[in-house]
């Protein structure tokens, strides 16, 4: 070699002596090495001392320093120690130097003033002014150096690194100024708290308003890029600025993190709206890659976040698996590195449950693991004869606050031939996965949770011909979604009330999650080789995330979709997440001595119809956690209206007999107008997930004065557009039309009623005497509950098109009908009396807004079905969507309809006799398809019910 930097067979000690010469960090030079023949050693000087204590400062012993700050603790140990090392130079020059210099004081005492004190430099003397230049320097950084390390370690105890700190983010939109477009620019600084307009990016800030100056935000239903911002200006007058943005996902990242902001800044303690992560993932058996961290950043397709939302961190994460080959311990921590990695935040583990290969996992930030409280887990196995784990469930709840929240991982039985074995394995994890509080057994998990999420791999198929597999991938790369869609079983099922009634889904602008050849997301693998032959797997959306809410509960689903770089499995992980309303433990303002008359909800009227063929009396069973006692006048724990308008009544319809439930609801005590007392209430029953009636009544809720604090999610309002109020003013002319129209078929009813001798009995006959009376008389139907009954379990509305969107608060999805003027009862009667006839001609009138009677079916729980299955047509090119289907044979048992309301005739004075009977008989099917064999003859009996029906 002819190197400069290469000396040859010199010495170890040689080398040392050359690189001390160069004196330069760094230096280095290559010398032969002298253990090892023919090889080389390179030799380094390097750094100096002052720079290993301080990478070893920060490698190891900042952590301390940094638990001292969290602590409350003022010192920092380490760091002093450091210091000292670092000026142990400086402190043996001073030791050395001080005598030298009070000797000369000394000697020049009579000629200055006592005490050694600095003194300005005499011009024209450079090295004496150096020298005290130097030592105010080093004075100066010594006494600062430990108050800026104290800054930032105590930054750092609440945002743990600076990086993890929202940025500035900067908007490009358009305002209309006379009717020009100009851009113009909004600056949103989470940090400090302000929005800015400027009109140049880089230009300097025009106008900026405060978080507490930001009023609200209206987003316009009919341009989905259009946003109204209300603004208080410095004298006090509401100022509203129409923007355009440049589509909606800008849109709504600008309103979170207006949000983000608003929360940031409040005054508030405690939250009213968290951030929710939903995931679900069939890992295949296959360990997962090194980075996942799309998955929780929402990238991939379908309704994802935009890049401005990054920096938001999620309140809660929950994290479903199934097929999942690595230990609790492993998953957890591939989970929380990966949220450091994307958050930098500290979030803790609230619990985990695991049932085989099924997994469930919740994350919650640390700064709310103080709110967390009644935790709960439970599995359902539904493998072969319901013993294996294979399928199944888990389950975890808890509280927060004042909400409580349930989550449900499953792996449904696969296979697109088998819909009715997953339709089984829904219902058997609806009625015996336990969550939740215990007193709530009459209902079952659906109406436990004021939010219920339920994801995991369902294994619902696209129910087409295998021959069709190419002419769905085709579909699929031309996005073409939605089409496919109405083939999924899932959708046609939940369109049919077969399962999950009253949930929600998001709509799916994702492809299919599965089957994915492994490796790669640019095909798929749909066929499989087995000893029997070759098995189709038609690309279908087997993973899913549904919810259920409370009824006037707010929860806005900000995205829902799948991720494209992850492929170690076949199956695609699935993300959604949610922007859900919370309450806080409530306070009352009023004093409990004041004199004001307490606050309490009164029942007007109610009324309920069933779908069954039980003649048995019924009564009414209330739970609420804000009822303090439970009479025909509920009276609440608190009556301040602002803790009862986030209330709900779960309401159970028993029978007396063996009390056993017949239908569950909940009504929400949230009316539009806070200002009036009275409202009219409609929710439909279900039981064990099928739907079983309805209930409707009027409600009076008399509380105490007060103003309502604004919510943060009411911050973000929907704007009602001119189509929107035409739509809402054509649903209601339709509305009065099909009242007037029922009016009609009652009055014909009632003739009919007169000509075959029946009584007839509505709530319409009953007098004001009558009312009072037979409440009286009823107020022993009401079963009370325990007054210690946690908060009430609510549960939201299913809508009306599988797959649409919901925002903001769940909607019934019924029109309720209209409410009538004449006083009636106040609790519900009983529904038949045992020696009543057959055919009650009076429940054959259907009431103004009463829906069609669905046919039944029978829940695969209780017995076998019936009906057969029916696959619908093989369909050619282009598809076409599924016809519905159609029964071949009758059920074993058709449900009738049956209304149980109050009853004019006053009861008797006999206590033991409180229940009063309201006569009336059981509605005969319509419309019941011909069966090839003749039917048996009717009784006699029905004769005359079949002849009323015909006239």
């Amino acid at each position: 070699m002819s190197f400069c930097w290469y000396h040859g067979n010199i010495t170890r000690s040689k080398a040392e002596d050359l690189l001390s010469q160069a004196g330069k960090d760094g230096s280095f030079l290559v010398r032969d090495s002298e253990s090892v023949c023919g090889a080389y050693a390179l030799c380094v000087l390097v750094s100096e001392e002052h720079l290993q204590a301080i990478h070893q400062y920060l490698c190891l012993h900042i952590t301390s320093d940094f638990e001292m700050v969290r602590n409350g603790c003022q010192n920092l140990p380490q760091l002093k120690k450091l210091l000292m090392t670092l000026c142990t130079g400086l402190y043996s020059e001073i030791t050395r130097t001080l005598p030298a210099l009070e000797s000369l004081q000394t000697t020049f005492e009579p000629q200055f003033s006592p005490g050694f004190r600095q003194r300005s430099p005499l011009p024209g003397d450079p090295g004496t002014s150096n020298m005290m230049s130097k030592l105010n320097q080093l004075t100066s950084m010594v006494s600062s150096l430990e108050e800026k390390v104290k800054t930032v370690l105590m930054e750092g105890a609440a945002v743990k690194h600076r990086r993890s700190l929202i940025p500035p983010i900067i908007f490009e939109v358009k305002v209309d100024s006379l009717g020009i477009s100009q851009k113009t620019h909004l600056k949103v600084d989470v940090e400090t708290g302000k929005l800015v307009i400027k009109k140049a990016k880089d230009g300097p800030d025009e106008k900026f308003y405060t978080s507490k100056k930001i009023l609200q935000l209206i987003k316009s239903q009919k341009f989905p890029n259009k946003l109204t911002i209300s603004l208080e200006t410095e004298k006090e007058k509401i100022l509203r600025k129409e923007y355009i943005f440049a589509d909606t996902k800008k849109r709504e990242g600008f309103c979170q993190l207006l949000q983000q902001m608003k929360n940031k800044h409040s005054d508030q303690l405690e939250p009213d709206m968290l951030s929710i992560f939903t995931g679900t993932w069939n890992m295949g058996d296959a360990p997962p890659p090194k980075k996942i961290t799309s998955w929780f950043l929402c990238k991939g397709q379908g309704k994802t976040r935009d890049e401005t939302t990054d920096y938001i961190e999620h309140d809660i994460y929950v994290i479903g698996t199934q097929e999942d080959p690595l230990n609790e311990k492993e998953w957890v921590d591939i989970l929380l590195r990966s949220l450091n990695e994307i958050t930098n935040a500290e979030y803790k583990l609230i619990t985990i449950q695991t049932l085989w290969n099924i997994r469930i996992v919740i994350l919650a930030k640390q700064e709310h693991a103080h709110r967390i409280s009644h935790i709960c887990t439970n599995s359902v196995k539904t493998g072969i004869a319901n013993t294996l784990g294979n399928k199944g469930a888990v389950g975890a709840s808890f509280m927060f606050n004042g909400t409580s929240f349930g989550f449900i991982n499953s792996h449904l039985t696969s296979g697109s031939e088998k819909k009715l074995r997953r339709k089984q394995n829904y219902f058997n994890i609806l009625r015996f996965l336990v969550l939740g509080d215990k007193k709530l057994s009459p209902f079952n998990i659906s109406h436990r949770f004021t939010h219920l999420f339920w994801l995991g791999d369902l294994n619902y198929r696209v129910q087409l011909p295998n021959s069709e597999a190419e002419n769905i991938v085709h579909k699929i790369k031309l996005q073409q979604h939605q089409e496919l869609l109405a083939y999924d079983q899932l959708n046609m099922e939940r369109k049919e009330s077969q399962v999950f009634l009253h949930f929600n889904e998001e709509e799916i602008t994702f492809p299919p999650t599965y089957r994915f050849e492994r490796g790669t997301r640019e095909r798929y693998c749909y066929t499989k080789q087995k000893t029997t032959g070759i098995k189709y797997n038609l690309p279908s959306w087997c993973d899913r995330v549904l919810w259920k809410s409370y009824p006037q509960m707010h929860i806005v689903c900000q995205s829902y979709g799948c991720t494209e770089d992850i492929t170690t499995s076949d199956h695609s992980p699935v993300f959604a997440t949610f922007q859900v309303g919370v309450t806080s433990q409530f306070v009352s303002k009023n004093n409990p001595g004041d004199s004001d008359v307490p606050g309490y909800i009164e029942l007007l009227y109610c009324k309920a119809t069933l779908h069954t063929k039980s003649h048995t009396k019924f009564y009414i069973e209330f739970h609420s956690s804000c009822l303090e006692t439970l009479y025909l006048q509920l009276t609440p724990i608190i009556s301040d209206l602002e803790y009862l308008l986030d209330q709900h009544l779960l309401i159970c319809i028993k029978s007396s007999d063996t009390d056993e439930s017949y239908g569950e609801g909940c009504i929400a005590l949230r009316m539009e107008d806070p200002q009036q007392q009275q409202f009219t209430f409609f929710t439909p029953l279900t039981h064990h997930g099928e739907e079983t009636g309805h209930f409707q009544g009027e409600i009076c809720l008399h509380a105490s004065s007060g103003k309502q604090r604004e919510k943060l999610y009411d911050f973000v309002k929907i704007e009602k557009d001119e189509t929107v109020a035409q739509k809402q003013q054509v649903k209601a002319q339709c509305s009065q039309q099909w009242d007037q129209s029922s009016r009609s078929v009652k009055g014909l009813a009632d003739k009919i009623a007169r000509v075959r001798g029946a009584p007839l009995c509505t709530p319409e006959t009953f007098s004001s005497n009558d009312h009072n009376m037979a409440a009286q008389a009823l107020s022993n139907q009401v079963k009370q509950s325990p007054p210690n009954t946690p908060q009430a379990f609510k549960g939201n509305e299913q809508r009306s098109k599988p797959g649409s969107p919901v925002m903001g608060r769940g909607d019934i999805p019924i029109t309720p009908p209209p409410r009538s003027s004449v006083p009636s009862q106040k609790i519900l009667t009983s529904n038949n009396a045992r020696g009543a006839p057959n055919i009650r001609q009076q429940d054959s009138i259907r009431s103004p807004a009463q829906p069609d009677i669905p046919e039944m079916v029978d829940n695969p729980l209780y017995g076998p079905v019936n009906s057969a299955s029916h696959q619908p047509p093989v369909q050619s090119r282009p598809l076409k969507p599924p016809e519905p289907a159609t029964r071949t044979t009758p059920a074993i048992r058709q449900r009738s309809m049956t209304c149980s309301s109050s009853d004019k005739k006053p009861p008797t004075p006999d206590k033991t006799a409180a229940k009063y009977v309201a006569p009336g008989s059981v509605n005969r099917p319509e419309n019941v398809p011909s069966l090839i064999k003749p039917r048996p003859p009717i009784p006699a009996k029905l004769m005359g019910g079949r002849d009323a029906q015909h006239t």
